[in-house]
This record gives C-alpha cells, sequence and structure tokens, in this order.
C-alpha cells in the first residue's frame, strides 16, 4: 500500500517531468509510472484525490473534464519558447565559458518536461569557439551587484590576452573602483564605475574582472548632476575617451545599421534619396570606429577634429599598405 504521504510529492514530479500541452499522460500512465519510478501502488480514487490537493495548493493541472485525455501541468516555470531562446542566448554568448553555459543550459531544460528537453538536445548546436575561459563569470556578477547594493568599493585584476591566447593581468596593481551600474553593451555586461580618484565615468568588463574582493567601507551616493544611463547610452563600443558632438554622412543602405548601433532617439535628416545625415553624441573613439568600419559608407562632416584625425589615420594605412 502506497505511503499516502509521498503520493503528492511523487505525482507533482511526475506531471512536472512527463507532461506538457503537447504530451498528455491518461490515469493509467500515471499509475504505471508511479510504480516503476518510486514504487507507489494506490487507486484511482487515490490519484484524483491528489490531483484535486496540488491544485487547491495552486498548481495548473489540466484534467481529463478539461481536455478529455488525461493530466498535465499547464504551465511550467517557463513556457518552451522562453526556455529555448534564454539557452540559445546563454550558449551563443561569447562572455560566458562554456562550462558556465552547460550548467545554466541544464538548468534551464530542467524546467521543461523531458519531452521537450529531447528536442532541445535533438537541435545541432555548433560548439562556440568564441567563448570566454574565465569561469568565474556568475560568481563576479553576483560579487559586484552585491557590492553595488550595499555601496561598498571593489578592487578586482582586470585581464588582457596574451600572445599565446592566455588571460593576463593588465597590471600588476589592482583597480580599485566604486560599481554603481552593470549595462550591456556589444553583447557583454559592463561594469560601470566611480573613483574618488578622478571625476566622471569608467567602465569595465565584467567577464575580465578576476580576484574581485569587497572592503567594508561605504562609498557616497551618486550626486545628481551624474548620470549613469546617459554615459552609458553614448559609450558607443563602451571607449571611455572624450565625449564629442558629431554629424555623420551616410549610404541609405546602411540606415539599420546607424539605428542598431546609435539607437532610435538619434538625429536622421535626409539628405537625397541615398543619403542622409545622423547627429549623434557619443565617445570620440567610437565615433571613429563606426566611420572605419562603414568606410565606403559612411564619412565624418563634424567636428573638424575627428574628420582630420580620419584622414591622418587613412593615410597611415595607405602607407603600410604600400609597403
Amino acid at each position: 500500500m502506497a505511503d499516502k504521504k509521498e503520493i503528492p510529492f511523487a505525482l507533482l514530479e511526475t506531471l512536472q517531468e512527463y507532461t506538457d500541452e503537447d504530451h498528455i499522460l491518461s490515469t493509467k500512465e500515471i499509475i504505471m509510472l508511479l510504480e516503476e519510478n518510486y514504487g507507489l501502488e494506490l487507486e484511482r480514487r487515490t490519484l484524483y484525490a491528489n490531483v484535486d490537493m496540488l491544485k487547491n495548493f495552486g498548481y495548473k493541472i489540466s484534467t481529463w473534464q478539461e481536455n478529455g485525455y488525461g493530466y498535465y501541468m499547464e504551465k511550467h516555470q517557463f513556457d518552451k519558447s522562453e526556455v529555448l531562446l534564454l539557452c540559445n542566448a546563454i550558449h551563443s554568448s561569447h562572455f560566458i565559458s562554456a562550462k558556465e553555459s552547460r550548467q545554466m543550459v541544464d538548468k534551464l531544460l530542467d524546467t521543461l518536461s523531458l519531452q521537450q528537453r529531447e528536442e532541445y538536445k535533438d537541435q545541432v548546436y555548433l560548439p562556440n569557439p568564441r567563448k570566454t575561459n574565465n569561469n568565474v563569470l556568475l560568481d563576479t556578477l553576483s560579487m559586484v551587484s552585491s557590492a553595488i547594493r550595499n555601496r561598498h568599493p571593489i578592487s578586482f585584476t582586470y585581464l588582457k590576452y596574451d600572445e599565446n591566447k592566455k588571460l593576463v593581468p593588465r597590471r600588476e596593481e589592482p583597480y580599485v573602483v566604486e560599481p554603481r551600474y552593470i549595462v550591456y553593451q556589444d553583447s557583454r555586461p559592463y561594469l560601470i564605475t566611480t573613483s574618488d580618484h578622478h571625476d566622471g565615468f569608467a567602465n569595465y568588463r565584467i567577464d575580465r574582472i578576476s580576484d574581485l574582493k569587497i572592503d567594508d567601507r561605504k562609498f557616497p551616493v551618486l550626486r545628481k548632476t551624474q548620470d549613469a544611463y546617459e554615459y552609458a547610452k553614448n559609450m558607443y563600443y563602451m571607449f571611455n575617451d572624450a565625449q564629442t558632438t558629431a554629424v555623420i554622412r551616410c549610404e541609405q543602405r546602411i540606415l539599420d545599421h546607424v539605428i542598431d548601433t546609435f539607437g532610435t532617439e538619434c538625429m536622421i535628416i535626409p539628405v537625397d534619396k541615398n543619403h542622409f545625415d545622423v547627429h549623434i553624441r557619443g565617445c570620440e573613439t567610437g565615433i571613429i570606429l563606426f566611420a572605419q568600419q562603414y568606410l565606403d559608407a559612411a564619412s565624418i562632416l563634424e567636428p573638424k577634429s575627428l574628420q582630420k584625425e580620419m584622414i591622418k589615420r587613412f593615410k597611415t594605412a595607405l602607407r603600410s599598405y604600400q609597403r
């Protein structure tokens, strides 16, 4: 005879593991699974009573009276499409290591039924060769979030790649900063910081942070004149240099790329049927990098200092190719 205390837990696990809207189990099939997996033998009336009890506790279980066949969990923690979207995003994210990706994907898949998990595993996903070798990202994110919430300074080693493609310290002494916000830019997480050593903001890639330590001291709240959101919005490619207002003339064919880079708030003024001017405010290096990326379709009009810098770079590149 089944132990009545175990039945609701075993039934709940069975419904979560084996059922969804596309995989409905009959009363007979559920009873068989409970016996095979848990050694529980129960009658139909006992099953009905435990289903009712789970529903009374808030679990969304579709019954034979509602669907005409059997039982299934109406909604898991996530919809299948939500889980697959998150899994794909994790798999394609370069800043999450392969090890951490596997762990996160497995946890997400555990929220689905057995059949839905198999659907994901049946899909072909090539290994992502651009995954970082830094396996402490999730711990770092957790510590950074805690430091931001409690207004504690942090110190850390900042990493870069060497000639052997290994992550090594950028400098010997640790960075000491006041963590303010976490933003995602260029498909990577960045930490926006302040410091008592200089004015304004700085940013660091969180996937390049290691050996992080949290100080017990408290740093002050931001002054109202400081706007980290405005800073992040204008940090194209997340460079830290001076901000400027620029006008770039672009060919119509790169309009989508312009909006993807500078956002829908940028001012776009048509010039003719094939060209438009975009007015933006951002860091100088980011603006130059954009103009270089779309060399055959974009040219800086203002400020003249950036236009001269572009010409200088063109001449340097030309000499290099002529050699």
